[in-house]
């Protein structure tokens, strides 16, 4: 039994068949240049869509292809603030109104700290 054991082999990490007859997938190698000078090459499938960037991986800087191809621009929205969602629900006279009504209310002690306070605080017993 000793004369059949397989040495220096893992148990299911390698294969023992070999390559004759198998045909492998069409491929293309691409290059990338790095902003800092550092030059690698990936290889894609023929049929695969190419990247235009591709991070590095000597320095992590984003590379772009060594034929030129550059990346599309797209068109990005700017950030929606607050004032903006605002604006789409309420005009700015309905703004100005509220604003008025709030600060009436505030005044007169119904809105605030004060009216809470008065409102909510236990009253002591002697």
């Amino acid at each position: 039994m000793a004369d059949r054991s397989l040495r220096g082999t893992g148990l299911g990490a390698k294969s023992f068949e070999d390559e004759a007859g198998v045909e492998f997938a069409a491929r293309q190698e691409v290059g990338y240049d790095c902003p800092r000078d550092h030059h690698f090459s990936l290889v894609f499938a023929a049929e695969a869509d190419i990247p235009s960037v591709w991070e590095c991986p000597r320095c992590g800087a984003e590379s772009l292809r060594a034929d030129g191809e550059r990346p599309e621009l797209k068109e990005e929205k700017p950030a929606r603030t607050h004032w903006d969602m605002l604006r789409e629900r309420r005009s700015i006279a309905e703004l100005e109104d509220l604003l008025a009504e709030r600060l009436n209310q505030l005044r007169s002690g119904e809105l605030g700290s004060t009216a809470l306070s008065r409102n909510t605080r236990p009253k002591k017993t002697a």
